[in-house]
């Protein structure tokens, strides 16, 4: 549900920011955005969310400029703009403090940096090189506190669950043409 359009603050930007993405399902479609997730299919997929819910998002995520909508060759793939892109910061924020607060045995998804291997902190700055890591350079693998479940059987969990660089396009759904 959206927050309520008149504030007692209307010049307040967290909550004009949490008008876009406040929401358990945006944030969680751009997650998978950012994991590689590009088309309608894949994300009620990997989601699990109602295709209503779903359509109802993206095209929110569409509207605010956090996503692009490309229908070229018959198929639609949504993609991060540089808008989207910022909201890296957040997600690491969010996936570090969720391993700190609920993972007892370690990361759910270990960060690095895939030019040299280094680990990356929760400030996205790499362990060996010392620099802040750009979203193309980061690869992301399960980490010691991940466990998988039958839930993750599916073509789309299986290709995030792997090694890979961050927004490197799953292939999961090459057959789906569906235009939501």
């Amino acid at each position: 549900m959206a927050l309520p359009s008149t504030y007692a603050e209307p010049n307040c930007s967290l909550a004009r920011a949490l008008e876009v993405v406040g929401e358990r399902w945006t944030l969680l479609i751009v997650r998978d955005a950012f994991f590689g997730v590009r088309r309608f299919g894949d994300f009620a997929t990997q989601l699990k969310i109602p295709r209503a819910v779903l359509t109802s998002r993206l095209k929110s995520l569409v509207q605010a400029g956090v996503l692009s909508r490309d229908d070229s060759d018959g198929t639609v793939e949504y993609r991060l703009t540089d808008r989207g892109l910022a909201l890296w910061p957040v997600i690491r924020a969010l996936l570090h403090w969720g391993d700190e607060t609920y993972s007892p045995d370690g990361v759910k998804r270990a960060l690095f940096h895939d030019v040299d291997d280094g680990v990356i902190d929760q400030d996205n700055r790499c362990q060996a090189c010392g620099a802040v890591v750009p979203v193309p350079e980061i690869r992301i693998e399960p980490g010691p506190g991940y466990q998988p479940s039958d839930a993750e059987l599916d073509a789309v969990s299986q290709q995030i669950t792997q090694p890979r660089r961050l927004l490197t396009p799953i292939t999961a759904s090459r057959t789906h043409t569906t235009k939501d």
